[in-house]
């Protein structure tokens, strides 16, 4: 990943971190590490903030990125997203709540601090390989599975991960996800 969406990034990581709110990088980002990286315009965090963390998480960004407490509570509220642009860059960081299922709870339970930027070294938590592929695969069924990118991150992540994967894992979750018949496209024995 490029040095300015890195640091970017990392601006939103340290206010989480700082507040002590679990997160985890998903999306392309986390596609590009466990399979063929690929430029990507904006980042995704899966955070998990709760209504006292809306205006200290605001308070910390508001100066770098055009963000709002009415996005953040609007996203607490439906369990969605809201997203931080940054002034200079016009990057984007979209930060996803948790949805209430079991599935979100599996990925903060699963995710593992990974190397995402060198020189200097930076590590964040991210998304384990098989949560991504499940989300990706639940995010291209959401999209009338017409996503061309999100189909081409799950197989980039598969070919570079076959073997390492734990397929039992994936196929129960993707049963509950309801995503089970687009794993077994691409894992048959799934």
């Amino acid at each position: 990943m490029n040095e300015e969406p890195v640091e970017i990034t990392f601006l939103v990581i340290t206010a989480l971190e700082r507040l002590g709110i679990r997160y985890l990088i998903g999306g392309s980002l986390a596609s590009a590490i466990y399979g063929e990286p690929r430029a990507t315009r904006d980042v995704d965090i899966l955070a998990d903030i709760r209504p006292e963390h809306v205006q200290p998480l605001y308070e910390m960004l508001e100066l770098q990125f055009n963000i709002s407490t009415e996005a953040i509570q609007n996203a607490l509220k439906h369990r969605s997203s809201f997203n931080a642009i940054h002034y200079q860059s016009l990057f984007k960081v979209d930060v996803f709540v948790p949805k209430n299922r079991q599935f979100d709870e599996q990925e903060f339970q699963r995710r593992a601090l990974h190397v995402v930027a060198y020189a200097p070294e930076r590590r964040a938590y991210v998304a384990s390989a098989e949560d991504i592929i499940l989300a990706k695969l639940d995010w291209y069924r959401q999209g009338n599975e017409g996503s061309e990118q999100q189909w081409r991150d799950v197989t980039g992540i598969l070919k570079a991960n076959m073997g390492r994967l734990d397929v039992q894992y994936m196929q129960a979750t993707a049963s509950d996800l309801g995503v089970l018949y687009l794993l077994q496209k691409l894992i048959p024995t799934a």
